[in-house]
């Protein structure tokens, strides 16, 4: 890992008016740089939610939340367990007018044990056609269709397709709870001119396996019923294919950045010994796979007693408004950021409404589940995500982030979160997507 390099150059004392605006002391510049240098080494080898390696960050953030004396959220040893199900994929094959397909040119995530479909087979036809964004539009049929889906891919995407067939392997999760009909299917295939017919087979197996999140809780005082939530995502995408001699997807960004800001503010308030409210500090697995943590945590909470969610997502670099900035996805769903805001007056730091609208992301990340349960449930990111060319790539380092970006947002969330936490101002809920 290369020594971070400052690059403001606006005079030191103006520097310093600007990063030092919060009264007491949050952290500890070198404190930021251990923990994420930590999450980010290679030794944890990416992070990888259903890898062995996932324990090792895991045991870490246990122990940075013991030497702070917080209180465990569930098990003793502050682990959140939970189990699902992966579905290992034994054949699968893609035939079009007769003709296989490579391996690299289609992708099948299935969990019914024997899949076979042709261009008979009542199932629905999508297209991710040439000018889409391809990681939005498979993400978003993933994520969000209930329906069985064969996607007919424009070619011009085939190095897409081939890279997260890597990352998609041949393992897929569902929740323990499902059997294996209940999920619906998803055939992503390179598209051949004139398809008259089609054949999919896959087999799969099943195994159960346990995912944790990590979570620490600091009761509340006068109104311990009452919870803030502050969390984010420790896992990442482990091995890749290797970049010259490099195959470590570290991560420090994606969401190193986050956990240790998470981790950073836990210490701070446990410290300060503030809070009338109950707050909760959490970094949730399986995000990279499709949020099991955070889905898991929120519909095992009651979703009345949480007062205010705030994820933290990615704030390793600058956001498009510059330094001393974050953007908060849903931004005016709630007047949280508002409230926030207020209590940062007389500093140089702003929050700012998602400039991203067209992704969706109050939705598409750890807080969505608990934002469609009416929590004030938001998302605080610097990524600047069309342009961040380290994003899901080995060289997300900790070399690539700016130091002082992470402790300045650390800072302020500290800052614009304290009349939260002592009671004095309460965010105004969401529109519930759901009764």
């Amino acid at each position: 890992m290369k020594e971070n390099l400052l690059r403001w150059s606006f005079p030191l004392f103006l520097q310093l008016a600007v990063c030092t605006f919060v009264t007491a002391q949050v952290v500890e510049t070198t404190d930021v740089e251990r923990i994420i240098s930590t999450l980010a080494a290679d030794d944890m080898r990416g992070r990888a939610a259903l890898s062995p390696d996932i324990a090792r960050a895991a045991d870490f953030i246990a122990e940075e939340f013991r030497q702070a004396r917080l209180q465990p959220y569930v098990e003793d040893n502050y682990r959140q367990t939970f189990e699902v199900t992966k579905v290992f994929t034994e054949n699968e094959s893609i035939k079009i007018n007769g003709k296989a397909l490579n391996v690299d040119e289609f992708i099948i995530l299935n969990s019914n044990p024997n899949l076979s479909w042709n261009q008979d087979s009542e199932i629905e036809v999508m297209e991710i056609r040439a000018g889409d964004d391809f990681s939005e539009r498979f993400r978003d049929i993933v994520r969000n269709n209930a329906n069985h889906n064969i996607v007919w891919v424009d070619p011009s995407f085939a190095p897409m397709l081939a890279r997260f067939k890597k990352i998609f392997s041949r393992e897929n999760v569902i929740p323990k709870q499902a059997s294996a009909a209940d999920g619906p299917s998803k055939v992503f295939a390179i598209k051949k001119k004139n398809i008259k017919s089609f054949q999919v087979d896959a087999s799969t197996i099943h195994e159960d396996f346990p995912l944790f999140n990590v979570a620490a809780v600091i009761p509340g005082k006068s109104k311990a019923n009452e919870f803030v939530v502050f969390s984010a995502h420790y896992d990442h995408i482990g091995i890749l294919d290797p970049v010259g001699k490099d195959s470590i997807a570290n991560g420090a960004d994606d969401d190193a950045s986050g956990t240790t800001a998470m981790i950073a503010l836990a210490k701070h308030f446990k410290k300060e010994d503030i809070n009338e409210r109950t707050l909760i500090f959490v970094a949730f697995t399986a995000e990279e796979i499709g949020m099991f943590g955070s889905k898991y945590f929120s519909n095992n909470i009651d979703a009345d007693k949480v007062v205010a969610m705030i994820n933290i997502e990615m704030i390793g670099k600058d956001s498009k408004f510059g330094p001393n900035t974050l953007y908060v996805t849903g931004y005016h769903h709630s007047n949280l950021a508002e409230l926030m805001q207020e209590n940062l007056k007389g500093t140089a730091f702003t929050f700012h409404p998602d400039p991203y609208p067209q992704q969706n992301l109050f939705y598409r990340s750890d807080n969505a589940v608990l934002a469609a349960l009416g929590v004030p449930a938001h998302t605080f990111s610097t990524s600047q995500i069309d342009k961040d060319e380290y994003y899901h790539t080995v060289k997300d380092e900790l070399s690539t982030l700016d130091i002082r970006n992470i402790k300045s947002s650390i800072e302020a969330i500290a800052k614009g979160v304290v009349g939260i936490i002592t009671g004095e101002q309460t965010p105004s809920r969401v529109e519930k997507l759901t009764d």
